[in-house]
Order: structure tokens, then C-alpha cells, then sequence
């Protein structure tokens, strides 16, 4: 099990890397994470949904991702209330301090989860959540200690020197946790180091002395993780907002509650195309295309979106011949009205859309999760994506609708002048042909970017970079 001493040290990219790693080496690997937080999630072909990191890690063991890989997932709504996810499915809507009293209830699914994990590989890596000296939340917990005792783990602790006193967050963790959760950690690694490597051995061998626990890496920083699906929206904070000269300029709001906004990654990755995230306080400039992307909260959204005054811009955006994509949540928005009457994503309420689509959604307690093929019927070109949304939305513009699943469903819609197109497949940049479409029509770019081999190639070239760095031979010493 791999712990870390804070959010962000770069757990999930470890465990991905090492997953493809011990997969090249022949063993049958799966990844496991008992309780993620995030609002970006995958859909699995159970028809469920698991935080993103796990979907990698799975893809990077090359096998299906399963809910059972991480059987809680708990969806931030607000700043103190999420949506609970139990083996793929919504069972409930908890604020911070009620999910603390009923976790213990949660324990059973977990290991559950975990022992099948167990049945089906030879190696399972385990993925902590947070911090392992939060000891403000030790009682009933599933995430770290309280998981790796009663699932017999041993812990790798992962520090990161990037954002500074690395000694002392390593050390300080055995210092602060239980004697019993101390004896579980056997190690430690530490991660983003920058520069001469060299400078930290004395680093290493002191904290190796004040704990008594082995010394297992200093792994360099490594550039291309920003290539890879960010687990969660600390990631966007990176995500630079400089122009460059590319043929397409493409504007997205980045909102409190936005979600699956690894859509984004491969229109952000393509060379001819300059990505613009748009961040509160700052104004829509000239562009050709705005892409409201999904939302956990999308009646919350909207109104973070109005009262920076996007409404007003996104509207002179589309007076002045500009094209808007809505995708899921982004979606509901663009229409004339959305109703929550049963207090899905919040309060019950029913608030006026920005009207640039002609059809209305109303928030339902059935949500859909499922894999889906298709074609949109603008240029009769295929993808692949999934769907994960709450709510029907319907209106004379679905009429105009952008696709038709292979299973004959329709989806989405598209205005009479073709310029606002909603839809609520999610993935739909990833496939190529989609996303190669939508940049010849919009800025005449013939697109040689192959975003899936790009992500192949990073989780292989992290693979490579884990075993200069790591020793990975003891890692598998430790494992029970």
C-alpha cells in the first residue's frame, strides 16, 4: 500500500507507473483504492463508476476497469458534502461530518472489493487517500491505516520534496500516528525531486535513521505525468493560460464544481490548438470555440458562471459567429431551464438556463452510467465514450440531435444555425476521428495527434523512469 504524507504527493502516478511496470514483467497486476475523492470518474463496463486514477492504473496493468477497484467514491457537491459511490453506485448524499459516523458501515464493501482484487491478480497495489497522519480522522478509517490493518497491507510512505520539508513530513508521520499504524510502513519514497540527486542522500539516510524505515527511491520529477488524466481539480491550478499562435483558439470555464474535465486533455495536448482555461475574475475572450465542460453541481455552476459575467460573453462569443459545445452538465446549462425538484446536486430548485439551446432538463433520481459507440450525424463520423449523468433533457432542439448510439438511442442536441451543440457523451475528445473532425471543421487543422498512443507511451516511459529510481525488486520483497 502506498500512503502519502499529504494530497498531491503523487501517489496515483506512482501506483500507475509501477502497475505497467510489474505488468511488463509478467504478473498479473490490479490496482485498489478503498475511498477516492473526485469528481473526475470513469464508467466501467459493470456500468458503474470509479474515480479516474484507478480507470489509469487499470488501463496501465492492461486490464478492464472494475468498480471494484475502488469500491467507495465519494463526489464533492459542496464544500462540505459529497455524493457517496459504493461498488459503482450512487447510494447517498452525506455531508462531511455524518460521512465520518457511517464509514464504519462502508468497511464490509471494502475488503469485499479488496478480496477479489486478490482472487483475480498476483500483485495488488494499494493507493491511500489524503494524508497517513491525519489522525483527526483515524477512527472508523477505510482510506489508510484503518484499511491497511485490517486488510494486512504493508505501507510504502511517499513523501514529496517538491513543495518543501520532505524530512520533516516523513519523519513527522511516525511521529504522530498510532505505534501500531507506525509498525505497518516499511518504507519510504520520495518524489519530484529537482536537480542533483545527490544533494539529498544525507536527506535519505536521516530519515531513514529517525524512523527505522528502508530508503526505497528519490524519484526525479517527471515532466510528462501532465501528458496523463489528472485525478482531481488540483490539477487545473497547472494548467497555463498562455496564447500561442495555433489555428484554433478554445475557451473553458473552469467553474468550483466542474467534473470529468479530463474531456479537455487531448484538444489541450493537440499542437495547433491553443487552450485557453478561463478562471473566475477574468473575462471570455475572442476565440472560435467555448466548451462548457461537466459539473457535479451544475444549478450551483451556472450561477458561479453568471456572476462572473460569462453569460453576458458567451453570448457576444456566439453573436459574433462563434461555436459553444456543452457536455454533460455544460449541456444542461445551455438549454432554457433546469429543474432539481428532488435535490439531486443540492437544494430542490428550478433556475433559468442561458437559453442557447431550445430544451429544458430536469434532474431525476436515475443516473446513467454506461460505455457507449456511436456516430454524430454533422459529419457521420464514429467514437467511443461513456455516459454518467443525471437528468432528461428534452426540447424541440433535440430534434437537431448531435448523435446516434449504435444501440439506437439518440443524444444530445444542436441549435438551428449549427453553432451550440450539446451532448452528454464524455470521452468524445479522446477518440481521434471525433476530435480530428471537430478541429478540420473548426480550424481547418489536419490533426496527426494520436491522443491514446500518446497516454501508452507516457505510462510506459513512467514504467522505465520508476525502475532507474525505485527499487522495485524490494518493493516486491515487501509484499504479503
Amino acid at each position: 500500500m502506498f500512503q502519502g504524507t499529504g494530497s498531491d504527493v503523487g501517489k496515483s502516478l506512482l501506483v500507475a507507473g509501477l502497475c505497467r511496470l510489474f505488468s511488463r514483467r509478467g504478473l498479473r497486476v490490479r490496482p485498489f483504492k478503498a475511498q477516492n475523492m473526485s469528481n473526475n470518474a470513469a464508467v466501467t463496463a459493470e456500468g458503474g463508476e470509479i474515480g479516474r486514477a484507478q480507470a489509469l492504473q487499470a488501463r496501465a496493468c492492461g486490464v478492464a476497469p472494475s468498480v471494484h477497484m475502488n469500491p467507495v467514491l465519494l463526489k464533492p457537491q459542496s464544500e462540505t458534502g459529497a455524493q457517496i459511490v459504493v461498488q459503482g453506485r450512487v447510494v447517498a448524499s452525506s455531508g462531511a461530518r455524518d460521512y465520518q459516523a457511517r464509514k464504519r458501515e462502508l468497511m464490509p464493501a471494502v475488503l469485499e472489493s479488496f478480496a477479489r482484487m486478490k482472487i483475480e491478480s498476483d500483485l495488488v497495489l494499494v493507493e491511500g487517500a489524503g494524508s497517513a497522519s491525519e489522525i483527526n480522522l483515524r477512527e472508523n478509517d477505510i482510506a489508510n491505516m484503518g484499511f491497511a490493518q485490517a486488510a494486512n497491507v504493508p505501507v510504502v510512505l511517499i513523501g514529496d520534496i517538491e513543495r518543501g520539508g520532505v524530512i520533516a513530513s516523513l519523519v513527522g508521520t511516525k511521529l504522530v500516528i498510532d505505534a501500531k499504524d507506525a509498525a505497518f510502513i516499511e518504507g519510504f519514497i520520495v518524489n519530484k525531486m529537482r536537480g542533483d540527486s545527490t544533494l539529498f542522500d544525507d536527506g535519505m539516510a536521516f530519515v531513514e535513521s529517525r524512523t527505522g524505515w528502508r530508503a526505497l527511491g528519490l524519484v526525479p520529477f517527471f515532466a510528462e505525468a501532465a501528458r496523463l488524466p489528472a485525478e482531481d481539480a488540483m490539477e487545473l491550478a497547472r494548467w497555463s493560460r498562455e496564447a500561442g499562435e495555433g489555428k484554433l483558439r478554445i475557451v473553458v470555464p473552469l467553474t468550483p464544481r466542474i467534473s470529468n474535465f479530463d474531456d479537455l486533455d487531448p484538444l489541450r495536448l493537440e499542437p495547433d490548438v491553443d487552450f485557453i482555461p478561463l478562471r473566475a475574475g477574468e473575462a471570455l475572450s475572442i476565440c472560435d470555440l467555448v466548451v462548457l465542460p461537466g459539473s457535479k453541481a451544475t444549478i450551483a455552476d451556472l450561477a458561479f458562471f453568471r456572476a462572473q459575467g460569462w453569460d453576458i460573453d458567451l453570448k457576444a462569443h456566439w453573436r459574433r459567429g462563434g461555436h459553444v459545445l456543452g457536455m454533460c452538465g455544460g449541456y444542461q446549462m445551455l438549454g432554457q431551464r433546469i429543474s432539481d425538484p428532488q435535490g439531486m446536486e443540492g437544494e430542490a430548485d428550478t433556475v433559468e438556463g442561458l437559453g442557447l439551446l431550445d430544451v429544458e432538463t430536469v434532474l431525476g433520481d436515475q443516473k446513467a452510467l454506461r460505455l457507449v459507440e456511436g456516430t454524430s450525424l454533422a459529419d457521420g463520423v464514429s467514437f467511443s465514450g461513456y455516459e454518467m449523468h443525471f437528468g432528461e433533457t428534452t426540447g424541440p432542439d433535440t430534434a437537431r440531435r448531435f448523435a446516434q448510439f449504435d444501440d439506437g438511442r439518440n443524444d444530445g442536441a444542436s441549435s438551428s444555425d449549427g453553432r451550440v451543440t450539446g451532448t452528454y457523451v464524455h470521452g468524445l475528445f479522446s477518440d481521434d476521428r471525433q476530435r480530428a473532425s471537430w478541429l478540420r471543421r473548426l480550424g481547418n487543422i489536419e490533426s496527426g495527434f494520436s491522443y491514446e498512443e500518446d497516454v501508452e507511451r507516457v505510462l510506459d516511459a513512467l514504467a522505465d523512469h520508476l525502475e532507474r529510481h525505485i527499487d522495485v525488486d524490494a518493493l516486491l520483497t515487501l509484499a504479503r
